[in-house]
């Protein structure tokens, strides 16, 4: 019996009993009308005869049958199979099928709607099942190809076949797919009962699976040794492991193990046989090359360990011959391409902590030849300066400026140039000192500044900046006293740098002699009004410059026998002065002094010499010829400057006197003579070069100044620090004074300074703790 119920329309809702749970068919499915030629027909949907129509207030209402399923004839399911069977078996076999596919379909359609589905089912596993076991056993019999690219063409023929095939018997197949698949989850698709079907009996023949994955392995060695090999092929077979869910078991494995005996033979032979940058451009090829094969034929899970193992073999087992047997040649020659390609490189294996220590390593070593051999003192800041912006450059572009690279270019730097103790540090003093002298026409004011910048990098990495400061500080006050500065503005902004870098403290006395310099300027402007009302002799026009002691470097004083108008000009200057000032002293400094002098020889010059220079000139107005012991003793200038003196004037470029024997050196019994034929291009010449260059005695004496103000500054910390802690121990006084003290140290030097301390009574020892030190109020 037929079972009706009413649907209402004003609900929008249609529910229907069905026997959809009993067949596995769907009701959409089953309200389709088919023709009685199929064996069976269904009642039309009528409307029911007591609906009102035009009524609002009555709501229609329709009556939907059920679908009334005849039972099939006791041959039909027979006969339908046959037919059924013999299309699967042409499909199988590649011929044309006998009958439509409506009709097929048809036939799986009624015998599903009749509750033989899963008879159907199994049915159309086991016609799939027999086809794949006797193809796949051919491919396991003797009789199978031996070739292994033949054997890989005839896997691949069966492949695409299957897949074509199960395609064309899904598509008859459909209406079961659809149904009695779906309401039965344990059950495969036709499409998954197909691959499933093939992965068994695949992995059942292990034969054929060894001896395909073998002729996988054997087309991707002959392409890694660049041979052409049929890629398609070898895309299609690995899609085929991917679809039949074995690709990690039965290929991936033996891929990687193949891969690593490849390399590992690889690495091993080439990184000795090539240098460093064809190896590592051999490497980059070869990671291209596996990333290429990912994209064209493996799969995606391959990538990591597959790349992984890549750098482990080539890179990762050579990082230490890598470096040892080619990194210093690359930074020494610059190569910054090979270079970039080593760090990538190295970054893909975990390796830029043993590239970063070799780096500091090559810094240290190359930088160590340039400080510490005394030969090259005179190129040492420049080559310092190359090699620093050398460094900068690989760094930045090679390293792409690695904070961890950064901070070890630093350390390297600092370690090297404090090798050599307070050398560094007074020879960038005089290099500062060179490039800020006037007649230096070699750079603009952009480029002497950007100079500047590029020694205050070098600068920074220097311990010993006291020393720095001294001889900075002698040569500045020279360039300043003499006027040989090239640029006030220059000159500021070297001050202005070294306060950045090292604070106002550092900077205060430097600051204070340009104060000087600004100071005398305007002292001048009302001591020249002053000497007009003053009787002098002559027509001398003098400056003087007024500095404090406690800014400029300590000069000891010279004696001289200074020209009487001379000293009359000093003496109204001094009582000028001392009325403007009272209490204060003045000491008159000849060291630094110059003058002009104008000389007729036979064509008239003006001479700029220093003080000493000017008064032995002056002397050959009295006579043109007077030996070395009359200047001695008319001069009163003592041997050494009176040496150096005569030597610049008679053995130098302008040469104002002659002496007699000619020689470079001044030796005791020479005679000096008049050069009355000297001849000069410039009307006016500089002969006080001589005040600008450092002696011998200048430079010890500077050092020894440096050495006694680093007693006074650790006595200063000493004291202090015990002022506030009262008692202490040796080591932790030791620590309180490395933490103040600014410049190197060694405990020897310490452990002189307490002792001197304890002298003077500043503290003193625990009589029952020797290393205990208490403070002296």
């Amino acid at each position: 019996m037929v079972k009706r119920k009413r649907i209402s329309c004003d609900t929008d809702r249609m529910d229907e009993d069905s026997n959809a749970q009993q067949t596995g068919t769907p009701p959409a499915v089953q309200n389709r009308l088919y023709s009685p030629s199929n064996g069976y027909h269904r009642n039309p949907i009528a409307p029911r005869s007591g609906a009102i129509v035009g009524k609002p207030s009555t709501a229609k209402k329709i009556v939907v049958k059920n679908l009334s399923v005849r039972p099939l004839d006791e041959d039909y399911p027979g006969k339908a199979w046959t037919r059924l069977k013999g299309a699967v078996d042409a499909i199988h076999g590649s011929t044309s099928i006998s009958g439509t596919k409506e009709e097929l379909y048809q036939d799986v359609q009624n015998l599903c709607t009749n509750k033989l589905a899963k008879h159907l089912y199994d049915q159309l596993r086991s016609v799939c099942s027999q086809h794949i076991r006797a193809n796949l056993n051919s491919f396991a019999i003797p009789s199978a190809p031996e070739d292994p690219l033949l054997f890989l063409k005839g896997i691949n023929v069966f492949w695409e076949s299957h897949c074509q095939q199960m395609i064309m018997i899904r598509s008859i197949f459909l209406y079961l797919d659809r149904t009695y698949v779906i309401y039965n989850p344990g059950s495969l698709s036709i499409w998954d009962t197909g691959l499933e079907l093939f992965r068994e009996f695949l992995l059942k023949h292990s034969s054929v699976e060894s001896r395909t994955v073998d002729g996988l392995l054997m087309l991707i060695r002959r392409e890694r040794l660049g041979d052409v090999v049929d890629l398609s092929l070898l895309k299609s077979l690995l899609r085929m492991f991917l679809h039949l869910q074995i690709y990690d078991l039965a290929f991936e494995a033996k891929f990687i193990a193949d891969t690593h005996l490849l390399y590992s033979r690889e690495g091993r032979d080439f990184v000795l046989e090539l240098d460093v940058p064809a190896y590592l451009t051999h490497v980059k090829t070869r990671l291209k090359e596996e990333e290429l094969r990912l994209d064209t034929y493996l799969n995606h899970t391959t990538s990591k360990p597959l790349i992984s193992l890549v750098e482990e073999q080539l890179l990762g087992e050579h990082v230490d011959t890598l470096i040892n047997k080619g990194f210093d040649f690359l930074l020494t020659n610059n190569r910054i391409d090979d270079l970039c390609l080593m760090y990538d490189l190295f970054r893909r294996c975990n390796a830029l902590l043993k590239l970063r220590e070799a780096f500091g390593n090559h810094i240290k070593k190359e930088g160590a030849k340039i400080v510490t051999n005394p030969s090259d003192d005179s190129e040492m800041v420049q080559n310092l300066l190359n090699f620093k912006e050398k460094t900068d450059i690989i760094l930045e572009r090679c390293f792409h400026s690695n904070d961890k690279y950064v901070s070890i270019v630093k350390d390297s730097f600092e370690y090297f140039i404090n090798k050599r103790q307070n050398r560094p540090a007074e020879l960038l003093a005089k290099y500062i000192d060179n490039k800020l002298k006037s007649g230096n026409k070699v750079f603009t004011e952009d480029e002497l500044d950007h100079l500047l910048d590029r020694v205050m990098v070098v600068f920074r990495f220097i311990h010993g900046k006291d020393v720095f400061e001294a001889f900075y500080k002698k040569d500045l006050a020279k360039r300043l006293l003499v006027g040989r500065s090239a640029s006030v503005d220059a000159e500021k902004s070297m001050l202005s740098k070294l306060k950045q870098e090292c604070g106002s403290a550092f900077t205060s006395k430097l600051e204070g002699m340009f104060k000087d310099m600004d100071i005398s300027r305007d002292l001048m402007t009302t001591f020249r009004p002053h000497l007009q009302h003053q009787d002098l002799p002559g027509n001398i026009d003098m400056t003087v410059n007024v500095l404090t002691s406690g800014y400029w470097p300590t000069y000891q004083p010279v004696e001289a026998h200074i020209l009487p108008e001379m000293v009359r000009y000093q003496d109204a200057f001094k009582s000028f002065y001392l009325n403007k000032h009272k209490g204060r002293k003045l000491h008159w400094q000849s060291t630094l002094g110059h003058c002009v002098l104008k000389a007729t020889f036979s064509e008239t010059k003006e001479l700029q010499v220093s003080i000493f220079q000017g008064i032995v000139l002056l002397l050959f107005n009295s006579a043109d010829e007077i030996t070395l012991d009359d200047l001695r003793h008319l001069s009163g200038i003592d041997d050494i400057n009176l040496f150096r003196t005569l030597q610049s004037l008679a053995c130098g470029k302008a040469r104002v006197i002659l002496k007699r024997p000619p020689g470079k050196d001044i030796t005791e019994g020479d005679t000096f003579i008049f050069n009355s034929d000297f001849r000069h291009k410039l009307y006016r010449i500089k002969i006080n070069q001589i005040q600008l260059r450092e002696t011998p005695e200048e430079n010890v004496a500077t050092q020894g100044q440096v050495f006694q103000d680093r007693q006074y500054a650790i006595d200063a910390a000493v004291v202090r620090i015990m002022k506030t802690r009262k008692q202490l121990t040796h080591a932790l006084l030791l620590a309180e004074i490395y933490k103040q003290i600014k410049f190197p140290l060694k405990p020897g030097d310490i452990k002189k300074r307490i002792e001197s301390l304890i002298e003077r009574e500043y503290v003193k020892r625990d009589k029952d703790n020797s290393q205990m030190y208490i403070y002296m109020a």
